[in-house]
């Protein structure tokens, strides 16, 4: 090969490497992935032993995260026969416009013992009434400072739900009702840094979203951006609290900019033992 050829086919290998790298980010952000968890929860009675949680989070449906995405995420979660599905909150992005439609696909999840949600930071303020409705037309409890006894065989579970930290009140004592200390509770918590200030012993295990793993993760060095007090510690995973351990889905969707880095979006199913 002379050198010029060399030279051309050089700087098209760079051209296509340097495309490729640009666009990658941006279709990650669409690569929704199944994440499997087992997870102990203190106090589970036998019968709900092995139960499956379906974790959905940050679905933020808007201009970088149309329907057909929302719709496809709802059936990759179907196919799983989740018994529970539970939603932490962000529907939607921007504009009140892509809240009923966005909730509307979610109210397509499917699960055996129910489906409840809580509503995020991005759901409140001028929002608030607005999803409130939309999820009660989906048929997806509004838990927020509140909480049901799902019962199975003798035996009870408690799903509870708190208000957003950032955009809201939230009051843990009446989303545990009666729970007493051999009771098994699950708590919904957009924001996982409320874990921070839980001193009840009665909390078995909190889900939350919200950080979106930091969308982007640089290799050695972790999220340069990460929407909580407490730096990286709340990224992803499951992460011990104070008193309460929590897990942080890196959730579905995307704000701006509205890519993924080594942080694919993820529906996370949970496996209760």
């Amino acid at each position: 090969m002379d050198r010029r050829k060399f030279l051309k086919r050089a700087a098209l290998t760079t051209l296509s490497v340097g495309t490729a790298g640009a666009v990658y980010p941006f279709l990650e952000a669409k690569w929704c992935r199944v994440v499997e968890q087992t997870i102990a929860l203190p106090n589970l009675a036998r019968p709900f032993r092995g139960m499956t949680v379906a974790l959905l989070s940050d679905i933020h449906h808007g201009p970088f995260v149309p329907l057909g995405y929302i719709r496809h995420v709802v059936r990759m979660t179907n196919a799983l026969e989740p018994d529970l599905v539970l939603l932490t909150g962000d529907y939607m992005h921007r504009s009140a416009k892509y809240i009923e439609p966005g909730i509307a696909a979610l109210g397509r999840l499917e699960a055996r013992m129910g489906r409840f949600a809580v509503r995020g930071n991005h759901d409140n303020c001028q929002f608030t009434e607005i999803t409130r409705a939309a999820l009660a037309d989906a048929n997806l409890p509004d838990l927020n400072n509140t909480g049901i006894w799902l019962e199975h065989k003798g035996a009870r579970l408690r799903i509870a739900g708190v208000a957003d930290l950032w955009t809201d009140d939230p009051d843990l004592s009446p989303a545990l009702g009666d729970a007493t200390v051999d009771d098994a509770v699950i708590l919904l918590s957009h924001n996982p840094d409320f874990v921070e200030t839980i001193r009840d012993p009665r909390v078995g295990l909190v889900l939350s979203g919200h950080t979106h793993g930091g969308q982007v993760v640089v290799p050695g060095y972790g999220a340069p951006r990460v929407p909580s007090v407490y730096g990286q510690k709340y990224l992803h995973g499951l992460v011990q609290g104070p008193c309460a351990r929590v897990f942080v889905t890196r959730g579905v969707g995307t704000v701006s900019p509205p890519v993924r880095f080594l942080c694919r979006p993820e529906v996370v199913l949970i496996r209760l033992v």
